[in-house]
């Protein structure tokens, strides 16, 4: 069982550009957390780096610590032994990541044999369990199957049953109910909750969508401009946002209930990574903003329990507790 992964001053460069700015990270074993941002804040390359599945031509430093051992300065043969058998990604897009020409029992029973060293007749056995673990149904038949026979939802599907073939001890999910309906939504979201509960991994969900977030995770990092600008728990910033990003997100979602409201908005734009602004990146973008924020970094830092920010700004001036969209009674339990 992994005792847990831990990202320490990754940097990600794509020749002159910098587009991680030292992120530090810890995942406990079956902990949940969420990374949040808007798109082109570094979320997914955050992973992609930590998992050695950059492009040769991005330099990436720091260090991903997996039981003690650098991921970093693993050759290929002995990373190929952490990824998909101790940690697993599925991926945005199921339709691109899946082979459209390969069956799915093949599909599957590649992981199997390369995580687990199934063979013969178990491969057929154990893929069909896995397809019924993530509710595929009439699963033996459509093991034969290829990806474009099955819908949006169902590829999802599939992909979750390739990545829990090496039974992880982290799956690294990136956007996985994008482009679903709100009712697959649910079902995926489920789907991964009982699988926590029933092999005890721990998940990263990358993400966009706050309500989402709120429902299945424990902590959440909020992300922009390559750096993580706040790390607390679930509870603490949805009832409590200390940085302004954090908090303009949040506010855009919409109430369920009380009298309809206009939305908040944070003008602008996630700034070009390779035309940063000084000092803070979300400094242009933010009503509170100071003449230092326009001139020095923020450092992320402790403000109370196991709750962090990356902000100039003293954060007793902000206002009480943000609105949002999905209570904590409506959480549902990872």
């Amino acid at each position: 069982m992994l005792t847990g992964i831990t990202l320490e001053k990754l940097t990600v460069s794509f020749g002159n550009t910098r587009v991680l700015h030292g992120i530090d990270l810890t995942i406990a074993p079956g902990e949940t957390v969420g990374l949040v941002g808007e798109s082109g804040s570094g979320k997914s390359v955050t992973w992609l780096a930590a998992l050695g599945l950059l492009p040769s031509k991005a330099k990436v430093t720091g260090r991903v610590l997996v039981d003690g051992r650098n991921l970093l300065d693993m050759s290929d043969s002995a990373l190929a032994g952490i990824r998909g058998r101790r940690i697993a990604m599925i991926f945005q897009d199921p339709a691109s990541a899946l082979n459209p020409m390969l069956t799915i029992k093949r599909q599957i029973g590649e992981a199997l044999a390369l995580h687990r060293g199934v063979s013969g007749a178990a491969i057929k056995a154990e893929a069909k369990r896995l397809l019924d673990l993530v509710g595929i149904p009439d699963a033996e038949r459509r093991l034969n199957a290829y990806p474009h026979e099955f819908s949006g939802g169902q590829n999802q599907r599939v992909m979750i049953a390739m990545a829990l073939a090496g039974k992880p001890d982290l799956l690294v999910a990136d956007e996985p109910t994008t482009a679903l309906d709100v009712t697959i939504q649910a079902q995926i979201l489920d789907l991964l909750a009982l699988t926590q509960r029933e092999t005890g991994m721990a998940l990263v969900l990358i993400s966009h969508d706050l309500g989402v977030v709120s429902q299945i995770c424990d902590r959440v990092a909020v992300m922009y401009a390559g750096r993580i600008v706040e790390e607390a728990s679930v509870n603490d910033l949805f009832d409590q946002p200390a940085h302004p990003y954090s908090r303009g997100l949040i506010g855009s979602l919409p109430v369920i209930d009380g009298p309809r409201q206009r939305l908040a908005a944070i003008g602008g734009t996630v700034p070009d990574a390779k035309r940063l602004p000084a000092g803070c990146s979300f400094a242009p973008r933010c009503s509170l903003a100071e003449a230092k924020c326009h001139e020095q970094i923020p450092p992320l830092a402790g403000i109370g329990h196991d709750h962090n920010v990356a902000c100039l700004v003293n954060t007793a001036q902000l206002p009480g507790k943000v609105r949002h969209s999905l209570p904590s009674e409506h959480r549902v339990d990872a």
